[in-house]
Order: structure tokens, then sequence, then C-alpha cells
């Protein structure tokens, strides 16, 4: 993508992201002060593509750190998920005359803890929700719901395999490899001794479940005591 920029727009541009960038210039020094070693990478922007706003404010993230990035987040969800995108600039045009920025998009990787991944599923729900508002989910239907998404899996290789093995699909070496690997790391271990497992863990559970609600109304009356 491909911006050019002249005075008069530079001039009016400035005027309305002034305050902004000696904000982000004062939040940058205190931030220096709590972590010393962490550098600027480049920013980010709201939005599904990048705009003329942008071509500034890259403009000034250049001066704080050699070829920034900039990454845009889809906060409205139009492809029914977050998309994220990055990209880097480059000067363009003739020496003297209009100089325009271009840029280039980059390949992104996700990853992401375990517990950002709940937000991120929240925010989904929240956006098909009429009332645009949903609470969080209890930890044993989070439970579930892993345990559907991995059966759903399942189905899946399953029915891959039966593909393969009816000749419906050709085999890849590299998936069968993976499956492989797969069924190599599932522990050897007979039903009934992993029936005792789960029902001595669940049985810890309980009584640690048990004790933390004790000690909770225990503190509840400690606190009436006090006050009477």
């Amino acid at each position: 993508m491909r911006f050019s920029l002249s005075d008069k727009f530079i001039s009016s541009m400035m005027n309305k992201v002034a305050v902004d960038m000696e904000f982000a210039k004062n939040m940058y020094e205190l931030h220096k002060k709590v972590s010393p070693s962490e550098v600027i990478v480049g920013w980010y922007a709201t939005g599904y593509d990048i705009t003329e706003h942008s071509v500034l404010i890259h403009e000034y993230y250049s001066r704080e750190a050699p070829n920034p990035i900039h990454m845009t987040v889809d906060t409205a969800l139009q492809s029914n998920k977050m998309n994220i995108r990055a990209y880097v600039s480059s000067q363009m045009g003739v020496p003297g005359k209009t100089v325009g920025v271009m840029f280039t998009p980059l390949t992104i990787k996700y990853i992401y803890y375990d517990t950002e991944r709940i937000g991120v599923d929240l925010l989904q729900r929240t956006r098909a929700s009429p009332s645009r508002t949903n609470g969080l989910t209890t930890d044993l239907a989070q439970v579930a719901s892993a345990a559907g998404r991995v059966q759903e899996m399942l189905s899946t290789m399953l029915s891959y395999i039966e593909d393969v093995l009816s000749g419906k699909v050709m085999a890849d070496n590299s998936v069968g490899r993976y499956l492989m690997d797969l069924v190599n790391k599932v522990p050897k271990i007979t039903a009934e001794d992993f029936e005792s497992m789960l029902n001595s863990n669940i049985n810890d559970l309980l009584m640690v479940t048990y004790l933390a609600n004790l000690t909770q109304a225990q503190i509840a009356l400690n606190e009436k005591l006090v006050v009477l």
C-alpha cells in the first residue's frame, strides 16, 4: 500500500497528532524507568487497514526505532475473527519531488498463552450476543468445551485415516509421521489404572475445594465477630 505526502498535508496532520506524539514520548520515558531493558520495535493501531494517519505516526516511530513495525488489529471482527497484520515501510519516489511511503506486509505467527486465548474467545462470543455482553464461563464449562474440541479433532483424524485406508484420499507421508509421533506420546496405561488415578485426583481436588470454602467461611465469621 502506497501513500504520498505533501507539505500542506503534513502540516495539517502534525497539528492533529502532536498531542498524541508528546503523550507517547512521555509514557515511553516513564516506562524506561520501570523496564530500562525494553526498547520500541514498532506500534499498533486498531482497525482493518492502514490509513493516511499511519504515515505520520510511523514517521515518528522511525526516529525511535530502526525500521519499526506497524501492526493493525481488527477489533471490529469484520471477518468474524480478530485479524492482525504487520507492515514495514520504505521510502519511494523521485528525489526532490513528491515522496511516498510504501507499506510491505509481513508474515505473522500467532503465539499466545491459554489465558489470552480465553479472553479472545470471550470477545468473539460477546460480538455474537444480542446484548453485546457476556460473562466468563465456569471452569467445568471450559473443560467441557476443550474436551469437545479434542473430540472433534479426533473425529477429523479418524475420518482421514479411514479415507486413506479405503483409498479415497492419497496418503501424505508428513501427516503419517505426525500421527505416529502423536500415538507414541500417548502414555501406556491400562483403563483400570487410569480410572484409579483420575478418582484419586478428583478426591484431592474436592478436599482442597472443601478446605478453601471452610477457610473462607471462618474468615467471614471472624469479621462478623469483630464487628460485634
